[in-house]
């Protein structure tokens, strides 16, 4: 059975230097509460990998806004005029990658593909330094997979095994981000007894899941 851990502690397991996969599409989908303690506890140098940095007040542009991190792997970060900023001056290393790579990428990291072949980028600034091949006379760009020391994955439900579900478009990134890490930490909005959620509800199964961040005691 998966144990619960506190979120003070789960984050603790996460060193300086650290790379993360965030889920989340602007905020929607990502894990709030795990992102709110790597700024309290000031983790610091991360490698960031999403499919954006949302704003500056939410989701990945809180670790943005404290300069908690050295590098992004991304789509588009134009809605956050801070991540702008510290790319221009250097403060941030950049890569964006188009949406539909990115993701490929990180499910080529999780099942153990050698790399992806796609046309996207082909005759643009993002084939630079990038290996081509040719097949049936149309070139292809060589991507490499992704993966990371840690996911930080934002679902609807998880129980106490780790099976999770998710909301709707929330959904986005988490599935494929929970296949290419080392260790998955979730965070859900509700945490239900084991048989709560029908098996063929599961999105993600309890045997990628390494940590469920435990709920906090509300008063009131």
């Amino acid at each position: 059975m998966k144990k619960l851990i506190p979120l003070a502690d789960a984050v603790a397991l996460i060193p300086d230097g650290a790379s993360l996969l965030i889920g989340g599409f602007m905020a929607v989908g990502s894990p709030h509460r795990v992102i709110d303690e790597l700024v309290r506890q000031r983790k610091r140098d991360l490698t960031v990998i999403g499919n954006d940095t949302a704003r500056p007040g939410q989701g990945i542009g809180k670790l943005v806004v404290e300069k908690l991190v050295r590098k992004v792997i991304t789509s588009h970060i134009g809605l956050n005029p801070e991540t702008q900023r510290q790319m221009i001056t250097g403060e941030i290393e950049m890569e964006l990658v188009p949406q539909g790579t990115l993701a490929e990428r990180i499910r080529a990291g999780g099942v153990g593909l050698g790399g992806v072949l796609t046309p996207t980028g082909v005759g643009t600034t993002v084939e630079e330094g990038k290996q081509t091949v040719e097949i049936d006379g149309k070139t292809f760009l060589l991507e490499l997979p992704i993966k990371a020391d840690f996911a930080l994955i934002g679902a609807k439900q998880a129980d106490y095994y780790g099976n999770l579900t998710y909301a709707l478009t929330a959904r986005n990134f988490n599935p494929l981000m929970a296949m290419a890490a080392t260790t998955v930490i979730a965070e859900a909005e509700d945490i239900v007894p084991l048989g709560c959620i029908p098996p063929d509800t599961v999105v993600t199964p309890s045997i990628l899941v390494d940590h469920v961040i435990a709920q906090e005691k509300r008063h009131g």
